[in-house]
């Protein structure tokens, strides 16, 4: 093998490395963004304790016939 093929490998390897960095980084970071959408998500839920207000035979039932 000559030098420029070595060279050339070497290039290449070290391209693919970066590329794997960045794709890496990319994913951490869209992962990262995932959570706060799902945090915000959880959050936006509506307090449950204006229902506690209701009689409790309220929502057991779905009539189905109508």
């Amino acid at each position: 093998m000559d030098v420029t093929g070595i060279a050339k490998l070497s290039t290449t390897l070290a391209d693919v490395g970066n590329a794997q960095a960045v794709s890496i980084a990319v994913l951490k970071k869209a992962n990262e963004i995932q959570a706060e959408s799902a945090t915000a998500l959880i959050e936006a839920i509506p307090n449950n304790q204006a229902t506690s207000n209701l009689p409790p035979h309220l929502g057991r039932n779905i009539n189905t016939t109508a």
